[in-house]
């Protein structure tokens, strides 16, 4: 195999590398001069004869560290494509997340918008009923307290009522007393006229038993005198007028005995029965006074009770507005760090959106290098197969199947075809620098 100027006469394969790479037969590179056209060589025939060449035992290892290299290259490629699509679907997903949150933002802020009245009419509402149930408290308040001065005025009628009670019963025992006094008096009245009666009733027998002796007397004795001095003796009359006049004292005595008695008996039947009727009209309005009294007590306990009712329910509202406020303004919050974070990950993902499409554009122009690159190769004339805007070639060039690179769809595979081979060695070396990573093609 001779690497000169000329044409090539030679039915075995030669192994030619690019950028100065080795040849397993020995040839050393060179420069390809501008990229241009493959130039007629000259082969010296001297060198035509056979070779005792020496398969080098390193040519698989360094062939299969090729293919290997050409693989993960190809795979590599491979990977940015579907990097490349997976950030376009990524773009995509955030955009639409992006038209999402500010739609969400646009809701949260109508929302909180929206919200602000509605808590407003809430405690609003609130404060209604608070002032109503105060104003409640105020009226109940004042009704107890009239109902208290009542109570205290029915206390002091039943206080008065009971004094009443106690002084009517403690007349009630002085008349007694004199009652009792007026019938002893009667009694001894009554005793005393027994004894004025069993006195006169001695002294009419003791006269009738005198004037029975003087009539004896009289009768014995036979005497006439005349005489007018009007001194006659007649005891009959004098008995008569005293018996008369004990009896006449003895009547009115009965009489004003009896009269007093019964005055007096009936003036305290009637202050009796006054009392008795004060007493049961006292004990009816003491019945009725208790009646009302527990009447007043039950409306107070209600009043109480309802009062306390009120306090709780009161209490209650305020702890349930305070709790709906503090919801309120739990969700706000919660609300304002939803979006807070929503803004901090729209802009952490608008950032990456931006990282992810200087890594595209890098991606672009890099594709588009590899695309210059290999219709430049495709221009120059060499042995490279295109297919799928990839670009193709071969670390070894002869009448022969070697190792090649040909693009199809976009991949590096291998491959094998016929092509001119040249003596002279080409490098490619392709740098593509992105925000992220820093890749190096030699071939």
């Amino acid at each position: 195999m001779a690497c000169s100027s000329g044409h090539i006469h030679m039915e075995t394969p030669l192994f030619c590398s690019f950028g100065g790479g080795r040849s397993p037969a020995g040839f050393g590179g060179g420069t390809l001069p501008g990229m241009g056209t493959i130039q007629e060589v000259t082969v010296n025939q001297s060198l035509l004869a056979p070779l005792n060449l020496e398969i080098d035992p390193n040519i698989q290892q360094v062939r299969k560290e090729e293919k290997e290299q050409i693989k993960s290259l190809n795979n590599k490629f491979a990977s940015f494509i579907d990097k490349v699509r997976f950030l376009e679907q990524q773009n995509k997903v955030l955009e639409t997340k992006w038209t999402l949150l500010q739609d969400q933002g646009q809701k949260s802020n109508s929302n909180k918008n929206n919200l602000e009245p509605l808590f407003e009419s809430y405690i609003n509402n609130l404060r209604k009923q608070l002032n109503h149930l105060l104003n409640e408290r105020g009226r109940m308040e004042g009704e107890l307290k009239n109902t208290q001065d009542l109570v205290e005025d029915f206390k002091n009628k039943y206080e008065d009522e009971i004094n009443r009670r106690t002084a009517a019963e403690n007349e009630f025992v002085v008349l007694k007393k004199d009652v009792d006094a007026a019938y002893m008096n009667k009694i001894d009245l009554e005793a005393k006229v027994d004894a004025l009666m069993d006195e006169i009733n001695f002294l009419r027998t003791l006269y009738d038993a005198e004037l029975a002796q003087l009539n004896v007397q009289v009768s014995d004795t036979s005497v006439i005198l005349s005489m007018d001095n009007n001194r006659d003796l007649d005891l009959s009359s004098i008995v008569n007028e005293v018996k008369a006049q004990y009896e006449d004292i003895a009547n009115r005595s009965r009489a004003e005995a009896e009269s007093w008695y019964q005055n007096k008996f009936e003036e305290l039947r009637a202050t009796a029965g006054k009392h008795g009727d004060d007493l049961r009209n006292t004990k009816g309005e003491i019945s009725e006074l208790n009646r009302l009294t527990q009447r007043l007590r039950a409306e107070i306990e209600n009043a109480r009770n309802q009062c306390a009712s009120l306090q709780t329910a009161i209490a209650d509202s305020e702890d349930r507005g305070e709790l709906a406020l503090k919801d309120a303004r739990m969700k706000v919050a919660d609300l304002e760090d939803a979006l807070q974070k929503a803004k901090q990950d729209m802009t952490r993902q608008l950032r990456e959106y931006q990282e992810l499409m200087n890594v595209k554009l890098a991606l672009d122009i890099e594709i588009a290098t590899y695309r210059k690159l290999l219709e430049g190769e495709e221009s120059g004339g060499f042995g490279f197969g295109s297919g799928g805007g990839g670009f193709g070639g071969g670390s070894s060039f002869g009448y022969g199947g070697g190792s090649g690179l040909s693009a199809g769809g976009g991949n590096f595979s291998t491959g094998s075809g016929k092509g001119t081979g040249v003596g002279t060695s080409v490098g490619v070396k392709i740098v593509s620098k992105t925000s992220s990573s820093k890749k190096t093609i030699k071939s």
